[in-house]
């Protein structure tokens, strides 16, 4: 599993890097650092879907 970003549809709201920094890291202006493709380690799958789900704006989605 991956997570990909839409940069242009972030809004720098940081609820995704509060479900998990690590996972969710964000720039210094507080966008989402993600980019295409961040690998999902294992066990962490239901938390990157968590993190996706706290955007208010969808710029977030998990791929296969």
């Amino acid at each position: 599993m991956k997570i990909e970003m839409t940069d242009a549809w972030c809004e720098a709201h940081g609820l995704c890097a509060g479900v998990d920094a690590e996972l969710f890291p964000l720039d210094d202006e507080g966008y989402s650092a993600v980019g295409d493709g961040r690998a999902v380690p294992a066990g962490k799958e239901e938390v990157a879907g968590r993190g996706v789900s706290a955007c208010p704006v969808r710029a977030l989605r998990t791929i296969s």
